[in-house]
């Protein structure tokens, strides 16, 4: 039997990527909340940008180990499986923990030193649940269907970021309280974690019982494999690094500029329209509460905008072009939430924000999988996923002093330095050499 022509299924495509839907409602939950989780709990604003340091660290981390050790895994269970089925254990326990943190009469020390190990063990369990449905679509889909089982995955990615995103003011609407005592997380958002892991679980255990994995022999037919040699061989990095095209840094250069924007979107939103909307930068008030539940909305729009902006990007001729625009309307977006004073215009900007966010997904692996001639596709992936994570490390880092100098300790102002470098990384894209036109 030649496994390599064999089709799967709709509903196994389906079923394969169906926990990602959890687990991406765990991850927006995460997103949308960890700056108002923090404040609230009585972090300073100049510090907030730290807070944001430990989940992309963790995804530096985690990601490539995860990736190593699956592949040597294999089990009853399955190779990615016993990955998954752990990450989801724990992102489950972690997430019913940490909005808690300001619930146990803890000093305001103690309950921020909580939180912190709470993210840092949410961040990398999420990780670790995460990755192993992108390796299973690689190992179990073949090359005709990849795109569409790829497709599935963005599909259910969306719809649990707009879940997620939604899940506070749906809780505020139906008389869960939104505002709690000073230090104390609302329990609108206390029980958007606590349904969310419970969605999480259910859905990694649907996958889970409704995949069955491949077991070594079949693997190895699969894949053409006879004596598996890419396990004997040991690449150095360095010299993967010396050779890479010139793609990889250009590319590289864009995603910095575009990962940082996004990072102070993500951390300074809630402060920015809580001062700009709901005219107050004091936490314990109920504005900032109602300003907390907006950002899910708000978030809720860009996952929206960037489901239809997917659909145009390919009308473009080139990636480039696209690159460029998409970048550029979202740059439009960021700076344009400084002149807005409604909630409802909000979704103007963050429409345009989407369309960022939709060519930051899509097209940056696209351009550089064309420069690169197939040898150490994987390591040079692999590599590449710094671009993503480190970029968000130096704007953690560097987002208090940028806060406090040049935004002059605005939040709102942080998102149009957000703006700020959505176009310069706009203007970078047209460093690449991209070989191949949108046909």
């Amino acid at each position: 039997m030649n496994l390599n022509k064999r089709d799967l299924p709709f509903s196994q495509l389906w079923n394969i990527s169906f926990g990602f839907f959890g687990v991406q409602i765990a991850y927006s939950l995460q997103s949308a909340n960890i700056s108002r989780i923090f404040a609230t709990l009585g972090a300073d604003p100049h510090n907030l940008s730290y807070f944001w340091i430990l989940p992309p660290l963790m995804g530096m981390v985690v990601q490539p180990i995860v990736g190593v050790m699956s592949d040597k895994t294999w089990t009853k269970l399955g190779r990615r499986v016993p990955y998954l089925l752990i990450g989801s254990i724990i992102s489950v326990i972690v997430m019913c923990l940490l909005p808690n943190a300001g619930s146990f009469k803890l000093a305001v020390s103690a309950a921020m030193i909580f939180g912190l190990i709470a993210l840092m063990l949410l961040d990398t369990s999420i990780n670790m649940a995460m990755q192993p449905f992108k390796m299973m679509v690689g190992d179990m889909v073949n090359e005709k269907q990849k795109g569409k089982a790829y497709s599935i995955q963005s599909f259910l990615c969306n719809a649990g970021s707009l879940v997620g995103y939604l899940f506070p003011i749906i809780f505020t609407w139906i008389g869960i309280s939104n505002v709690a005592d000073s230090g104390v997380v609302p329990d609108s958002v206390i029980y958007s974690f606590y349904v969310g892991a419970a969605i999480l679980i259910g859905c990694v255990l649907y996958t889970i019982f409704k995949v069955k994995e491949m077991p070594p022999k079949e693997y190895a037919e699969f894949h053409g494999i006879e004596d598996a040699p890419e396990t004997k061989k040991t690449t150095n990095v360095f010299q993967l690094l010396a050779k890479a095209p010139s793609a990889f840094w250009s590319v590289g250069l864009v995603q910095f500029f575009s990962w940082a924007a996004f990072m102070y979107m993500w951390t300074y939103t809630n402060a920015g329209i809580a001062e700009t909307v709901w005219n107050t930068t004091d936490v314990k008030s109920a504005a900032y509460q109602e300003a907390g539940n907006w950002v899910g909305v708000v978030f809720a729009v860009q996952a929206i905008g960037s489901v239809i902006w997917a659909l145009v990007i390919p009308q473009f001729k080139s990636y480039k072009m696209a690159y460029f625009v998409s970048l550029i309307l979202g740059a439009v977006g960021f700076i344009s939430t400084m002149f807005i004073h409604d909630q409802y215009l909000l979704f103007v900007p963050y429409l345009l924000i989407g369309c960022a966010w939709a060519a930051i997904l899509a097209l940056p692996f696209t351009l550089l999988t064309n420069a690169l001639k197939g040898n150490n596709m994987g390591a040079y992936l692999g590599l590449f996923n710094g671009t993503i994570c480190l970029p968000q490390i130096v704007a953690a880092v560097l987002g208090g002093v940028i806060f406090k100098t040049i935004a002059m300790e605005s939040s709102i102002a942080m998102l149009g330095i957000a703006g700020a470098l959505l176009v310069l990384g706009a203007f970078s894209v047209f460093i690449i050499k991209d070989k191949k036109s949108m046909d």
